[in-house]
């Protein structure tokens, strides 16, 4: 009785192994950073068209209590008149106090908000 051949055997000499390679990693190093925690304070109040200088009474009273925090108790501040990010240069912020330091002023009924974020 003949033997049925399924490719090579160990019998056979014309066989070649497969051209299969596992790559080889060069050895990495990670290192993890972890983020940093925040707390973010926000302060929201509506333009009137006439004042550049807003205060902890001009908050909107819709959103809970608000303060206008003072600049050394957080890390950074932003600042969005009717959605637009404002540079650091156009404002000021003092306790309980925030002040646009453009020419013109905010239009009326603008959104007004100051972000404070402290980075602990």
């Amino acid at each position: 009785m003949k033997k049925k051949s399924y490719g090579c055997n160990h019998y056979a000499t014309s066989c070649s192994t497969p051209f299969i390679k596992l790559p080889v990693l060069p050895q990495q190093e990670f290192r993890y950073i972890f983020p940093k925690k925040v707390r973010i304070f926000e302060y929201y109040t509506v333009a009137g068209g006439s004042k550049r200088i807003f205060t902890d009474q001009d908050a909107l009273k819709e959103y809970g209590t608000q303060h206008i925090l003072d600049p050394e108790s957080y890390s950074y501040s932003n600042l969005f008149i009717n959605g637009v990010l404002q540079p650091s240069s156009n404002y000021s912020v003092q306790k309980g106090l925030l002040i646009i330091n453009t020419e013109d002023i905010p239009l009326e009924k603008s959104p007004v908000i100051l972000q404070m974020i402290k980075v602990i």
